[in-house]
């Protein structure tokens, strides 16, 4: 939540792009936590996630279920274009 914040804070960010490879750490904990930031600094902007990792189909059908725009990545690639598309479109 607070990295949220920090970034938040900063006007020129447009979006945001979260990369996780969750080796140690489940992909489905590391959802709840990406769910539970964005609804705790009302985000507003672009958000993007990729994840990668122990019960990453949990953790993907955690964000889709959240009812928050989260867009969901199967690798930093497509991250990396989905968050720069959902920026532009927000713009319009």
């Amino acid at each position: 939540t607070e990295a949220f914040r920090i970034i938040m804070s900063d006007q020129k960010v447009k979006g945001i792009l979260v990369n996780i490879f969750g080796g140690i750490m489940k992909c489905d904990i590391i959802a709840r936590g990406v769910i539970g930031a964005a609804r705790t600094v009302h985000l507003n902007i672009p958000l993007v996630v990729r994840l990668e990792g122990t019960n990453v189909k949990e953790g993907r059908q955690l964000m889709a279920d959240s009812g928050l725009p989260i867009l969901s990545a199967t690798s930093l690639d497509e991250g990396a274009k989905l968050i720069c598309e959902a920026v532009v479109t927000a713009k319009a």
